[in-house]
């Protein structure tokens, strides 16, 4: 099992402390202003990370409408232009240097035309996912949670026939479980189906916790630390086969130390 933790939860020498791997999370790295690439400033990150000894994945830049993200690098898989192929590609050519183990993106979003915004999204993937097997790395599209409204692929059937549609070698499934026991109204035996479902198909985890169900905040998706809400971990099971990374989205190095033990027994490797 590769544990691992995104950029976001600690600096480079908490999480390399702790874990085995890093998710360069490229939205918020600080290495982007004005959408362009500021490659003095990642030069010296990657300069820092080379003094530890971690495996690495990328988490792309996607859409979001809160104030928190910045908004020059939004990126909706469902309508991309030059701007928006440019920073994914920037993220596939860094994932290619680092031999980084998987890149993560977010499915598009949908107006009152479902099928034509996901048809969109296809056709975008499979421009992508070329530049993927150019690139010689794995891209994993992630489910989002079901408690937010427009986006697709939050239900795993959906997810399953985007990859399918696709096609392609170097674009399989980032299995959120977080956003799945949201979709899944925090019914464990939902949860459970939906993992074996989509397992075939998964290159990559993403790990935190909630209540399950719709709030305020962020629509229920609180990125709590494993074992702080309601999501059943022993369903990371049903990924049968999995030797990828399970990376925790969380925001601190506190609930990384917790998380990762809750992982652990989960797992039956403690």
């Amino acid at each position: 099992m590769i544990l691992g933790a995104s950029s976001f939860a600690g600096s480079l020498s908490e999480i390399a402390s702790e874990l085995d791997s890093v998710e360069l999370y490229m939205p918020k790295l600080g290495v982007y202003r004005d959408s362009v690439l500021q490659k003095d400033i990642l030069a010296a990150i990657l300069d820092e990370l080379s003094t530890f000894d971690l495996n690495t994945s990328l988490h792309a830049p996607y859409f979001a409408d809160v104030p928190t993200y910045p908004k020059d690098v939004v990126v909706d898989t469902a309508s991309m232009g030059e701007r928006e192929f440019r920073l994914i590609r920037e993220s596939i050519e860094l994932a290619s240097e680092l031999g980084s183990n998987a890149i993560v993106l977010h499915p598009g979003r949908f107006d009152e035309n479902h099928e034509a915004c996901f048809d969109r999204m296809v056709s975008n993937l499979k421009v992508l996912a070329a530049d993927a097997e150019d690139s010689g790395v794995m891209l994993g599209l992630e489910n989002k949670e079901g408690t937010s409204t427009g986006n697709m692929c939050c239900e795993v059937n959906e997810l399953i026939r985007a990859v399918e549609e696709v096609n392609s070698d170097n674009l399989g499934a980032t299995f959120d479980i977080g956003h799945a026991n949201l979709t899944c109204g925090g019914d464990s035996t939902k949860l459970r189906e939906f993992a074996k479902t989509l397992a075939p198909h998964v290159v990559h985890v993403h790990v935190h916790d909630n209540g399950g169900v719709w709030t305020n905040e962020y629509d229920g998706d609180e990125h709590l630390a494993p074992g702080a809400g309601k999501v059943d971990y022993t369903v990371l099971n049903e990924l049968k086969g999995y030797k990828g990374i399970f990376n925790m989205e969380v925001f601190s190095i506190g609930d990384v130390r917790s998380g990762k033990e809750i992982m652990k027994k989960a797992l039956g490797t403690c």
